[in-house]
């Protein structure tokens, strides 16, 4: 523990520089709720490192915080420091070349998933009540399943950005993990718009996501169609999230574009500083340098028709059950080709959220065998709490 930090950091997810308390400016809603917020959100007066040494050398203290931190401050929340994330936030995984790999409480043996490894570590191992994230291409709702917490992608754009390092602008969303639902949906009440008109009235089974899913997806995913099923009073409807296009060619779809962007971002920055990056994120910059022009306005060509179809699929009154992720956490020491393949496999499954800008909660369930892993319920844009408070509602009364 460090000294004048109250946290005995037992799960190696707070970055060194990250260790500091921030007392609410008010009492209110989320009064006496801990929260920790991933390296990647400004705190006035706080370095932001971003996952890397070099980052936090080369950029300044920032003077204002994240209106995101101000919102929770003060709706009472204590601010716990700043938690670990891969660098730049280019990964799912969760492990740091720099900072190391956060232990994840309910599967020691495998890693948290990212980028918010740290904030997923953390509210895993009940040190903090809950912790804000990002999602870029599943960078929450990947630790949520493995970890098995509550997590999200908001609706692209509903949520402030200022004061958040970007990876991929047109994909990058602001989140949070939380262990319980009922304060899940507390933050999500603070931080959300008020409720919208949606009401679900057809349910989605997303048959081309759920193929991509390992086995053991399978009976959870069917008990939450089912749960949800009854709790709507309707029948399913199986169907694919891209009957036209494969979910592979979505991904690389999502892969060219976010990679362009990201390059248009950083690569000066990266160029100049050369900063040291892990050998797979390291390989992933340096495809995006490659990543011309006409490459991306092709692929931004498939997102808009992607985007398209798949609101057009959900409407104003769908609900789609889907995994939060391929598989199970990987262990610590898998195969470095092992953890790529099913890389590959989840960003086909979270791809379709981000391509669409859709809003996506993952349920935290578990295998037969007791093993965390999360499944999501996708709604339409802007119908965030509502889709919060049905899956709350849900896993609280069926499953």
């Amino acid at each position: 523990m460090s000294a004048g930090f109250p946290i005995d950091d037992t799960v190696g997810a707070w970055v060194p520089h990250g260790r500091f308390v921030i007392e609410p400016s008010s009492a209110g809603p989320l009064t006496p709720l801990t929260f920790a917020v991933k390296d990647v959100f400004d705190v006035a007066a706080h370095a932001t490192g971003a996952g890397n040494p070099t980052w936090l050398a080369t950029h300044a203290l920032p003077d204002r915080s994240s209106p995101l931190v101000d919102q929770l401050l003060a709706a009472g929340a204590r601010l716990m420091g700043k938690t670990l994330t891969d660098e730049l936030a280019y990964s799912l995984h969760g492990d740091n070349l720099h900072y190391g790999t956060p232990i994840n409480r309910r599967a020691p043996q495998c890693v948290t998933g990212g980028s918010s490894s740290g904030s997923a570590a953390a509210v895993a191992a009940g040190l903090v009540d809950f912790a804000l994230g990002t999602d870029t291409g599943g960078s929450t709702r990947v630790p949520a399943s493995y970890c098995g917490l509550w997590g999200l992608r908001t609706s692209h754009g509903l949520l402030s950005a200022e004061g958040l390092v970007p990876l991929h602008p047109s994909f990058d969303t602001p989140t949070w993990l939380a262990h319980e639902g009922s304060t899940f949906e507390r933050v999500g009440e603070q931080l959300l718009p008020p409720v919208t008109t949606y009401t679900p009235r057809r349910l989605l089974q997303l048959g081309d996501a759920w193929a991509m899913a390992d086995p053991v997806f399978e009976r959870p995913l069917q008990r939450v169609l089912d749960a949800l099923a009854k709790e709507l009073a309707v029948s399913p409807q199986r169907l694919h999230a891209s009957p036209d296009v494969a979910l592979e060619t979505l991904r690389k779809t999502y892969v060219t574009v976010g990679a362009h962007e990201g390059w248009q971002v950083h690569g000066e920055w990266i160029k100049r500083h050369q900063p040291t990056f892990s050998p797979a994120i390291q390989a992933r910059w340096k495809a995006a340098s490659e990543v011309s022009d006409d490459a991306a306005a092709a692929a931004r060509e498939v997102m808009a028709s992607a985007r398209r179809r798949i609101r057009e699929l959900l409407g104003d009154d769908g609900v789609a059950v889907l995994p939060s992720a391929a598989s199970l956490a990987p262990r610590r020491d898998a195969d470095p080709g092992a953890v790529d393949a099913v890389r590959l496999r989840t960003m086909a499954i979270t791809c379709i959220a981000g391509l669409a800008g859709l809003p996506q909660v993952s349920l935290p369930l578990t295998s037969a065998d007791s093993e965390p892993l999360g499944v999501s319920l996708l709604g339409p844009v802007g119908s965030d709490l509502a889709l919060i408070r049905l899956a709350v509602r849900l896993h609280a009364g069926c499953l």
